[in-house]
């Protein structure tokens, strides 16, 4: 019985990583229904200055969430390899466990055929000093034998528990990533469609100035981070690798934000300075709060072209620095890769991949 339940979790997680690469599906936001006409007086107009306000507000939930979905996708990739490698790790611990009980079987059908007679009760049988001697050695060897076998029969069976406990809990963990997908895709595509919505209702003229009014709060924005004297002390010169990720940054410059993308064609934040990095034969986490958790932190003063720039208090937002007080990151949607200043968003900090 405890062959065929590890056998049926075996197959049941075999079976169960098929599930796994099925992407997660998009879940739209529900459609109020339309409710009853009011009569009281309409709320009113917001300037254009409060609806760019209100815009950035939605696509920076939309980034944070982004990156929850990312992470979480990772945690699944993570945990569907090391389902994999458990389940080997089951069916080698079965073909062991079955060798064993074989190689037990064996020893009980030569006692059958010795009489059933225990090893002392034939030696003590036996006539002759010198096969006496012999039997006492033999029986000696045999007795560890199948003492080392038993438990490693025992130690089989315990790993073999041990493997398919490991495999149902990473099994919850990724049902647990795929739920929180999912809720953060319904986020992203909640935060995403409401800021679009706002943007289609401004005449075109006033998508025009709101533009100028984003560029113009990225300007102001700049400017005080620069007269701060935050460059003053910053003269270094990217490492070798530092190059090899600023030559593959700086060449998607153009390319569109997509949310959870990671090129070629598009990219998000976090999908440009990871890409850029694994160019450059640096691996480093694929989200912009993952990088922020996992590298090393550096003071910005100390800060040189190919480090990233980690932004916002929740550090939903990453640019890679290039020098001369400029970034390239991928902004948001709507928006491309392109250069900008490094202060013109909160900066919460500064990583180094390859210190």
């Amino acid at each position: 019985m405890n062959r065929r339940h590890c056998a049926t979790a075996a197959i049941t997680l075999v079976c169960a990583l098929a599930l796994l690469t099925a992407p997660v599906q998009a879940m739209a936001a529900p459609i109020p229904e339309p409710g009853p006409t009011s009569t009281a007086p309409a709320a009113p107009k917001k300037s254009l200055e409060e609806v760019r306000e209100e815009i950035d507000t939605l696509y920076r939930k939309a980034g944070a969430a982004t990156d929850a979905y990312n992470l979480a996708e990772e945690q699944s990739k993570k945990q569907s390899r090391e389902i994999v490698r458990l389940t080997k790790s089951i069916a080698d611990g079965q073909a062991r466990i079955a060798e064993l009980k074989d190689r037990a079987g064996a020893q009980a059908r030569e006692q059958y055929r010795s009489g059933g007679l225990p090893p002392g009760a034939q030696l003590v049988l036996s006539g002759d000093p010198d096969l006496f001697m012999d039997g006492v050695n033999q029986a000696r060897q045999g007795q560890q034998a199948t003492k080392g076998m038993l438990t490693e029969l025992e130690q089989a069976q315990e790993d073999l528990e041990t493997y398919t406990k490991d495999a149902s809990l990473n099994w919850e963990k990724i049902e647990a990533s795929r739920v929180k997908q999912a809720k953060a895709k319904k986020s992203i595509n909640a935060q995403i469609a409401a800021a679009e919505k706002i943007e289609s209702q401004l005449a075109k003229e006033e998508q025009a100035r709101l533009l100028q009014l984003e560029k113009d709060a990225a300007s102001t924005a700049q400017a005080a981070w620069l007269s701060s004297g935050a460059l003053k002390d910053i003269n270094r010169e990217a490492s070798a690798a530092g190059k090899q990720a600023l030559a593959f940054a700086t060449a998607q410059i153009g390319k569109p934000y997509v949310w959870g993308a990671e090129g070629p064609g598009s990219y998000d934040c976090s999908g440009l300075t990871s890409q850029a990095w694994a160019a450059a034969k640096q691996p480093i986490p694929r989200t912009s709060q993952e990088q922020w958790r996992q590298l090393p932190h550096v003071a910005i003063q100390d800060m040189r072209p190919g480090d990233l720039i980690i932004y916002h208090s929740d550090a939903s937002h990453v640019g890679m620095y290039v020098g001369d007080g400029s970034i390239v990151h991928a902004p948001r949607p709507g928006r491309h890769v392109t250069l900008t200043g490094a202060g013109t968003m909160q900066i919460l900090g500064v990583v180094r991949p390859d210190k």
